[in-house]
C-alpha cells in the first residue's frame, strides 16, 4: 500500500451522502424533480442533517440537484424544469448503511482527541516551526497510529499543519506575513460568503447570537464565551453560504487564525471588548435583513481583527516557549 492510501482519512460522513446521491441521480435511481429533504435522508443514513446539508449544497453547486420555491432541492437541473415529485426517497433504492457505520465508528475515534489535538498544535505555531511525531502522539493520547493520521490528515486539510517531502507533519510558523495573507483572503472571501449564506439564517438562531453576545458586554467577554462567539458568526453565518467550494476556502483559512487567537486568549493577552462590538453590529444588520450593509462592516471588523492579530504576535516575541508543550511537538529548521 502506498504511503498516501495509508495516510488518507476515511471518508467523512458527508463525502458518503453525497457520493450515494451523486450514483443514484447518475443511475437514473433519483429521477428528475424528485423532492430531496434533509431529514428523509439523514435518517436513512443514519446521521444528523449537518452532513446531509453539505452534501445537498455540493450537488448543487455542480448541478445536480437545485432549490425552488417549496421546501428542498429538486433533483436534476433548475433548466429542466420538472414539476415537483413528492415521494419517500426510500422507495428509490438510496443506501449505504453499511460505509456509514464505518465511518461512524473512526468519527469515534478520532473525534475523541479532535479538539484536544488542535488545541495543543495550535499552540505552537507562534514559537516557530515544530515537527509532530506520530508515534509520540499516539503514545500521548493512547490511540493508534491510524486515528492519528485520521486526525492529522483532517488538521492538513484545514491549514492548520502541512506535510514536508520527507512526509512528515509540520506545523508553523505563523509569522506576520503569514497572518496577513490569511487574513487577506478572509477579507476577499468572508463577505461575499455571508451575503449568500444570509437569506437562509434562521432569524431566531441570529437572535440567539446577539442574545448571547450582549450578555458577553454586560458580564465582561470569557475565553470559553468568546470562542462560542467567533463561532457564532465565522462558522455558524459565514460558512452557511450555500457555495461548499467556497466554505471549503475559508476553512482552510480560518482554523490558524481562530485556533492560534484561542490560545492567546488563553494566556490573557487578546483584547476583546471590541471584537463585540463589531460582532455585534454584523448580526444586528442580519437581523434587520441589510446584508451589503452586514457584509461591508464584517469586512471592516476583519481589518481591525489583522491589525490586532499583527501586534499579539509582537507580545508573543518576548514570551519564552511555553514549557508545557505537548511532548509529541519537536521544535525543527525542516521547511514544510
Amino acid at each position: 500500500m502506498t504511503d498516501t492510501a495509508t495516510n488518507a482519512p476515511p471518508p467523512r460522513l458527508y463525502e458518503i451522502v453525497e457520493r450515494a446521491l451523486r450514483a443514484s441521480i447518475g443511475a437514473g435511481r433519483l429521477p428528475a424533480g424528485l423532492v430531496l429533504l434533509e431529514g428523509p435522508i439523514a435518517e436513512i443514513f443514519q446521521t444528523s442533517r449537518a452532513p446531509v446539508q453539505r452534501a445537498l449544497a455540493r450537488l448543487e453547486a455542480d448541478g445536480l440537484i437545485h432549490r425552488f420555491e417549496g421546501r428542498g432541492y429538486l433533483v436534476g437541473p433548475e433548466a429542466a424544469g420538472a414539476a415537483p415529485l413528492r415521494a419517500d426517497i426510500r422507495g428509490f433504492g438510496l443506501e449505504a448503511a453499511e460505509e456509514i457505520d464505518e465511518a461512524q465508528q473512526s468519527r469515534a475515534s478520532w473525534e475523541r482527541i479532535y479538539a484536544t489535538a488542535e488545541r495543543q498544535i495550535a499552540s505552537c505555531l507562534v514559537f516557530g516551526r515544530y515537527r509532530i511525531v506520530e508515534a509520540e502522539m499516539a503514545d500521548h493520547f493512547g490511540v493508534s497510529r491510524t486515528v492519528v493520521r485520521d486526525v492529522l490528515g483532517r488538521l492538513q486539510e484545514r491549514g492548520l499543519i502541512e506535510k514536508n517531502a520527507s512526509s512528515h507533519w509540520i506545523a508553523g510558523p505563523l509569522t506576520a506575513r503569514a497572518i496577513r495573507d490569511l487574513y487577506e483572503m478572509r477579507r476577499l472571501l468572508e463577505p461575499p460568503a455571508l451575503v449568500s449564506a444570509a437569506p437562509s439564517l434562521p432569524s431566531g438562531d441570529i437572535e440567539a447570537m446577539l442574545d448571547r453576545l450582549r450578555r458577553a458586554e454586560a458580564a465582561g467577554p470569557l475565553p470559553e464565551t468568546m470562542d462560542a462567539i467567533e463561532e457564532d458568526l465565522h462558522v455558524r453565518c459565514v460558512l452557511a453560504t450555500p457555495n461548499a467550494r467556497l466554505a471549503d476556502a475559508l476553512r482552510h483559512n480560518q482554523l490558524p487564525l481562530l485556533a492560534t487567537h484561542a490560545f492567546t486568549r488563553s494566556l490573557g493577552i487578546a483584547d476583546d471588548q471590541p471584537i463585540l462590538t463589531e460582532h455585534r453590529l454584523v448580526l444586528e444588520l442580519l437581523a434587520q435583513e441589510a446584508w451589503p450593509a452586514a457584509a461591508a462592516v464584517l469586512e471592516t471588523h476583519l481589518q481591525a481583527a489583522e491589525r490586532r492579530a499583527v501586534a499579539r504576535l509582537k507580545t508573543l516575541a518576548v514570551i519564552p516557549e511555553p514549557a508545557n508543550l505537548a511532548p509529541y511537538l519537536t521544535k525543527t529548521s525542516e521547511r514544510p
